[in-house]
């Protein structure tokens, strides 16, 4: 589980829940079905109609991204290189073949296998580069979907503000039930801008922040790949694996979910 987001979730809608209390608040009036509906219901009816059902299909995959923390592999990435590296530069590349199958990382050992079949290092780094793009196009569709929720929940919250006014104004008659039912209208404003800035766009930005950590993992691999086909030392292989390191954050999705 990825504590800071679950933990920032809950710290968020507990502060707000908490404040109201403390002005005198009733948790029972927080909640209404009629609001709720249109809120929700609305967001993802227009998140749905803004991309296609292949994508939305991806929605659970996403939210466990969001909500667990595993790691990439990025130090087994490293101390694997540098071992290839030194048997390379001992017994030459050939060698390495028979390794390749205890690897796990599916980008290493397609990258590593590039180099053993004599690939020219243009097109190497070119199929690469390419695996990286098309996993960024892919994360980005995750973050669009959040990003989208969070721009249409604020929206339908004033909607339904609105449409609960409209009722309100045309039972103006009823004196009784008066405050109670701008109270509720009032209710649809505060659902959509809360999801909006405490879950919809919250989970957007971990998206993001994981795809970085991501891609600058998959960049260390790829350097190091490269620099195992050109011949370097294994000595400046490992310094330069160490500054990449020192700009990666280990705990993320892995890629061979």
């Amino acid at each position: 589980m990825d504590i800071s987001t679950l933990l920032g979730i809950i710290i968020g809608f507990g502060a707000l829940i908490l404040g109201f209390i403390l002005e005198g608040g009733h948790m029972s009036s927080l909640f209404l079905l009629p609001p709720a509906i249109i809120v929700f219901g609305g967001t993802f009816g227009a998140v749905f109609a803004s991309f296609p059902l292949r994508e939305m299909k991806k929605l659970p995959t996403w939210l466990k991204i969001a909500f667990t923390d595993k790691s990439y592999g990025t130090l087994e990435a490293y101390e694997t290189l540098i071992r290839f590296a030194e048997k390379a530069r001992r017994e030459g590349l050939l060698s390495l073949e028979q390794e390749l199958e205890e690897v796990e990382d599916r980008f290493t050992r397609q990258g590593m296998q590039l180099v053993i079949d004599g690939t020219d290092p243009d097109i190497t780094r070119e199929i690469l580069e390419s695996n990286i793009a098309v996993m960024e196009k892919r994360h980005k569709v995750g973050i669009s979907v959040f990003e989208a929720a969070g721009g249409y929940s604020p929206t339908l919250g004033i909607i339904g503000t609105v449409m609960g006014l409209v009722h309100v104004l045309g039972n103006l008659t009823d004196p009784d039930s008066l405050s109670k039912s701008i109270a509720g209208a009032f209710l649809a404003t505060l659902y959509g801008v809360a999801f909006a800035n405490l879950l919809y766009l919250p989970i957007a930005t971990k998206l993001k922040q994981k795809d970085k950590i991501e891609v600058a993992s998959m960049e260390m691999i790829m350097d190091g790949i490269l620099s195992i086909q050109a011949g370097e030392n294994p000595s400046i292989l490992k310094e330069k694996l160490k500054t990449h390191l020192g700009n990666i954050m280990e705990p993320a999705n892995s890629r061979n979910e």
